[in-house]
């Protein structure tokens, strides 16, 4: 018996080791002139909702150029962080609204 436990103890941990993390899904808002968190950790594979809830447009700019997203006022979209890196970003319309993502691996 203790075998058959031995087998199922190791089959339980290679299928921990196999199964990958679940993604998930990180809110930046953008309200009243300010990106909100301004530092958010995050990791590759995680989806990044950015948010728009003034009544004007803004972007989210990456200053290395890994993302550049557009929204209108009152919307929503999305992105899949791709690569590790800190990376800075701001809204092209609004350059004093800056913020920062640290994204692992």
């Amino acid at each position: 018996m203790s075998g058959r436990l031995s087998s199922i103890a190791v089959a339980l941990v290679f299928a921990a080791m196999v199964v990958p993390a679940r993604a998930a899904t990180i809110e930046i808002t953008m309200e009243n002139l300010v990106i909100s968190p301004a530092k958010v950790s995050a990791k590759v594979g995680d989806t990044i909702a950015w948010i728009n809830k003034d009544v004007f447009a803004h972007t989210a700019t990456a200053k290395n150029g890994d993302f550049d997203v557009t929204l209108p006022p009152g919307r929503s979209a999305t992105s899949v962080l791709k690569k590790a890196g800190i990376v800075d970003y701001y809204c092209r319309y609004h350059p004093n609204m800056r913020a920062t993502l640290k994204i692992e691996p």
